[in-house]
């Protein structure tokens, strides 16, 4: 599960990353950012759980 997330977290990071190069998506961009950042403190704490 916790690579399963990272992984999820790096596809949306470079995609939203290309979002911003090729100048597509508009809002979709921002959307990304926070689902990237969602994946980035789901998974700090379910880290300290475990």
């Amino acid at each position: 599960m916790f690579d399963l997330v990272w992984t999820i977290v790096v596809v949306l990071f470079i995609l939203w990353l290309l979002g911003f190069t090729i100048n597509i998506g508009g809002g979709l961009i921002h959307i990304l950012l926070v689902l990237v950042l969602i994946g980035v403190i789901y998974n700090l704490f379910m880290r300290r759980k475990i």
